[in-house]
Formats: C-alpha cells, sequence, structure tokens
C-alpha cells in the first residue's frame, strides 16, 4: 500500500496522513500535527483534497485490477451474445461503409420527420384555438410538461457550467 507522506505545515515534518484522525462534522476542523491538535490549519483542505486523492487513486487501481483479471472474459461473453449483428470480416472498410448507410439512412429519413413536426404543430395549433374547452387536467398535464422541460434545462445548464450553481468556472 503505498503512503503519501506530507510535510508539516510550517515544520516542515513528514505528515503521514494515516495520522490524520477522522473527525466529526460538528466539530471543528482539527489536524494532528506531530502529537499536537490544530484548530482550523490553514492548509486543512489541502489535506482532505490530498486524502480524497489517495483513496481515488486506490479505487483507480481496484478497478484496473478488475478489468486486467475479467477484462476478456467480458470481452468475449459481449461479443458471442451480439454475434449476429458483426458483419464478417470486421474490417475498418466494413466500419466505414456502415458509418456512411447510417449518415444517409438518417438524410432519407429527414422529409418524414418534417412532415411530422408539422403534423405535432398543426396539433397543437388546433389545442390553442380550441382552448376554452380545454379541461383542467389537461391544462395541468401540459403545465406539468412545461415544467418538467425547465427543469432538464436547468439540469444541463448546471453540468454544462460544471456542476456549479453559481456560475461558470473563470
Amino acid at each position: 500500500m503505498s503512503h503519501l507522506c506530507l510535510l508539516n505545515y510550517g515544520t516542515g515534518i513528514p505528515l503521514d496522513l494515516a495520522a490524520i484522525p477522522q473527525r466529526d462534522p460538528n466539530s471543528p476542523k482539527t489536524l494532528v500535527s506531530c502529537g499536537v491538535f490544530h484548530s482550523n490549519p490553514p492548509n486543512f483542505e489541502k489535506f482532505r483534497m490530498a486524502s480524497r486523492l489517495m483513496q481515488l487513486q486506490s479505487k483507480a487501481k481496484q478497478a484496473s485490477q478488475f478489468v486486467g483479471k475479467h477484462g476478456c472474459e467480458y470481452y468475449k461473453q459481449l461479443m458471442e451474445k451480439n454475434k449476429q449483428y458483426v458483419l464478417e470480416p470486421p474490417t475498418v472498410e466494413k466500419c466505414q461503409l456502415l458509418s456512411k448507410q447510417l449518415f444517409y439512412t438518417r438524410l432519407a429519413s429527414i422529409p418524414g420527420r418534417y412532415e411530422a413536426f408539422w403534423k405535432e404543430l398543426d396539433g397543437v395549433k388546433q389545442i390553442w384555438r380550441n382552448r376554452k374547452e380545454l379541461k383542467v387536467e389537461d391544462a395541468g398535464i401540459a403545465a406539468l410538461f412545461g415544467i418538467e422541460l425547465y427543469a432538464w434545462f436547468c439540469v444541463g445548464e448546471i453540468v454544462g457550467r460544471g456542476f456549479t450553481l453559481t456560475g461558470y468556472y473563470v
């Protein structure tokens, strides 16, 4: 097991992260350094990040070992289960042919999707014209659908900003 050795703030004495106690969330920040407890040390966040980095490195190593042991087995099972979808021989030329087929098939589907869009739009116009006959439950469903769309938009914005609620990282 590898240990990350940090130097104590101020003294330069090596500090093993295993010596850092798990802190109680209700207590003030504390840090063990050469047997002395410091309240609210200036580098506490650095120690916490270093501890998280060690945990992440450990998890990545475990995942790498698991893939190394079981990856080929999983690949063989996956290919055996889906062999009906594989074109023989599996070459780069076949992949290029399939990508062209996919592109032109999607291109050919545009007129159908165009017609479907206008049918949907005509349906919305019809509902708008007859809005006085609209039931309260249908209006409620439409309102909930609009709220859901807005919520997913907000989630997308948060993800796009790097999971921050306040703004973009600059």
